[in-house]
C-alpha cells in the first residue's frame, strides 16, 4: 500500500469537506442575510380575513423588558407618517429612553424616593420629551439593553446616593457612566441627507408640537370638552378631548383609510389579548356605560401603547384593527397584532390622532 498516496488522498477530502462546510456556511448567512424584517408591506393577510387599508411601517422592534411602549408607539406612529409621506426615517426609542430615564432618576433623587421609579408613560409625554430632549435615528444609537434589569440596577444606585446624600452631581455622574456603558454614549449632532441637525432641531423636523391630538371616550366629563386623564401614567396632567365612542372609531377609522396611522393606549390584561396568538378578541358588545363601569371598577387599565396600522375585515363581516407591537416578532404574524373592533372599543384608555385629520373631520 502506497502510505503517501493514502495521506495525500486524506488531506484531499479534508480540503474538500473544509470547502463544502464553507459554502454551506455562505449558504446559511446568505439565507438570513435574506430574511426581512416585517413591516406591513410584506405583512401576510390571515386566511378568511381581507385588508381594507394599511399604512406603511418601520420593522417590527423590541422594547425588551422595559416599560417604555409609549415611547415606542409614538415614535413608530411619527415614522408612519413620514413614510406616508415618501420620507423613509426609522426612529430611535433608546435615545428618548435614555433621555427619560436622567430626567426621572433627578426627579426621584430630589424627591427622597418620594416620586414613582418606573418607565412609565403616555404618549403625550412622549411628545414633551422629544421636544425637549430631540431624536436622532435609529441606525446611530441603538441598544439591545434589558431596561427592566437597568431600571433596577439605577433604582438602587439612586437609593444610596439618597441614604448618603451625595449630592444631584455626583449621582448624575455615576448614572450617566452607566447609561454609556449599558445603552450608549450621549450624541451632539444628527447626520441626515447630508445635513447636521442637534437633536432638538431633528426632533422638530420629524414631529411639530401641535402635531398630535389626544383623545379620549369617558362619560365622567362632558363630551367635546378637554380634561386632564385620570390614570396614573398621566404623570403630566396631559389633557385629552373627550369624544361620545362613536366619534372616536369614526374618526380611527377616517385616519387610517386617509393614509395616517394611530397611536393607541388601553388595557392588555384580558385573557383575550395574546400576543403569542397575535390576536385580541373581546366577543361582547360594547356600550359607553359598560366602557365607564369597566373603567371606574379599575378593570380598564393603562397597560400597553400600541401603534394601529390598517383595518382588516373577517368573511363573516366582523372587522379588525391591525396593530404594530413593540414586543419582537415572535408571533404568527411577525409582531403585529389583529385587534377585533369590540375590544378597542370596551378596552381603549386614549388614541393620538394626527390634528390634520381631526381639522379635516370637523369640517
Amino acid at each position: 500500500m502506497d502510505i503517501h498516496k493514502d495521506m495525500i488522498t486524506f488531506a484531499e477530502i479534508m480540503r474538500r469537506e473544509k470547502i463544502l462546510a464553507g459554502l454551506m456556511l455562505m449558504v446559511l448567512l446568505a439565507a438570513c442575510g435574506q430574511r426581512r424584517d416585517r413591516t406591513t408591506e410584506n405583512l401576510d393577510t390571515p386566511d378568511g380575513m381581507t385588508m381594507l387599508c394599511r399604512v406603511k411601517t418601520t420593522p417590527v422592534k423590541n422594547q425588551t423588558a422595559g416599560d417604555f411602549c409609549w415611547i415606542y408607539a409614538m415614535l413608530a406612529t411619527i415614522e408612519s407618517e413620514h413614510i406616508e409621506l415618501g420620507d423613509s426615517v426609522n426612529l430611535s426609542a433608546d435615545f428618548l429612553c435614555r433621555a427619560v430615564i436622567e430626567d426621572r432618576l433627578r426627579h426621584y433623587y430630589l424627591s427622597r424616593g418620594g416620586e414613582a421609579w418606573n418607565g412609565r408613560g403616555t404618549c403625550s409625554d412622549a411628545l414633551l420629551m422629544l421636544q425637549q430632549y430631540g431624536l436622532t435615528h435609529y441606525d446611530s444609537f441603538h441598544s439591545d439593553a434589558n431596561y427592566g434589569v437597568l431600571m433596577r440596577k439605577l433604582r438602587k444606585l439612586a437609593d444610596d446616593a439618597i441614604a448618603r446624600k451625595d449630592g444631584l452631581q455626583h449621582l448624575t455622574q455615576r448614572v450617566s457612566d452607566m447609561l454609556d456603558r449599558d445603552i450608549h454614549g450621549r450624541l451632539q449632532n444628527v447626520f441626515m441627507y447630508g445635513a447636521i441637525y442637534t437633536p432638538q432641531e431633528f426632533a422638530r423636523s420629524m414631529c411639530r408640537e401641535d402635531e398630535y391630538v389626544a383623545l379620549t371616550s369617558f362619560v365622567h366629563h362632558p363630551y367635546n370638552e378637554t380634561f386632564v386623564l385620570e390614570v396614573p401614567d398621566n404623570r403630566n396632567d396631559n389633557a385629552f378631548l373627550n369624544l361620545p365612542l362613536d366619534t372616536l372609531i369614526n374618526i380611527i377609522d377616517k385616519a387610517l383609510t386617509g393614509g395616517h396611522p394611530v397611536c393607541w393606549e388601553g388595557d392588555i390584561s384580558e385573557q383575550g389579548f395574546s400576543f403569542k396568538k397575535g390576536s385580541a378578541e373581546w366577543g361582547e358588545s360594547v356600550s359607553p356605560a359598560l366602557r365607564q363601569k369597566a373603567f371606574e371598577a379599575f378593570e380598564t387599565t393603562d397597560d400597553h401603547c400600541m401603534e394601529i396600522v390598517g383595518i382588516a375585515e373577517r368573511d363573516d363581516g366582523k372587522r379588525y384593527y391591525l396593530c404594530k407591537n413593540s414586543w419582537g416578532d415572535d408571533n404568527p404574524f411577525g409582531g403585529f397584532m389583529y385587534m377585533s373592533e369590540d375590544y378597542l372599543r370596551m378596552k381603549t384608555i386614549a388614541v393620538w390622532i394626527n390634528e390634520e385629520v381631526m381639522n379635516n373631520n370637523l369640517k
